[in-house]
């Protein structure tokens, strides 16, 4: 029988435990959220938009799921674990390629520099960094483990100020001025 391989690994436990909860919750609460909302009319085209800003927020959440799963299994050897989050990098990385031509394509919200920063930009430097990462993990697993875990805080934080956003502008922008032009006609 094979024994698993000491690696730095199984230190990290409780972090991919606790990360991996909030990922997953915080998955299930999108879903949620678009459910609350799917029947309001914005008058806007709503399908484009969640493609371009709802649907990464939950990519992004899966993906620290994701990581944080491919980090809690027991590897024989670093560059198992090393090679799946080499593709889940390069896999985000395709996708923002495909979430810039989505935002560029919906034309109900016109982004500023703050929004390309954070739906765009800290999750394209996050998977670029986890491809590097999962790289450099079976030379340099220690390092290469802090900085894993520092690329699934950024995404899970970046997922949290998006779905704030995306849910705030929904309610306080889209919503309301329904609400007021109802009231204004009754």
């Amino acid at each position: 029988m094979i024994e698993a391989v000491v690696l730095p690994i199984p230190a990290w436990q409780n972090f991919y435990v606790i990360i991996g909860t909030s990922a997953g919750a915080l998955t299930g609460l999108m879903f949620v959220v678009i459910t609350l909302i799917a029947n309001r009319n914005t008058g806007h085209n709503s399908r484009l938009s969640v493609d371009a800003f709802g649907t990464p927020i939950v990519v992004h959440f899966c993906m620290v799921l994701l990581i944080a799963a491919i980090l809690s299994a027991p590897w024989q050897a670093a560059w198992n674990a090393g090679l799946l989050l080499g593709l889940t990098g390069l896999g985000g990385v395709i996708y923002l390629v495909i979430v810039v031509l989505r935002t560029r394509r919906q034309a109900s919200y016109q982004l500023v520099i703050e929004d390309w920063v954070w739906y765009l930009l800290f999750p394209f430097i996050s998977y670029l960094v986890l491809l590097a990462s999962a790289i450099l993990l079976p030379s340099y697993p220690a390092p290469a483990l802090y900085v894993i875990g520092g690329v699934t805080v950024l995404l899970l934080f970046t997922g949290i100020r998006n779905a704030w956003d995306t849910v705030t502008y929904i309610a306080l922008d889209l919503v309301q001025p329904e609400d007021k032009q109802q009231d204004q006609e009754s």
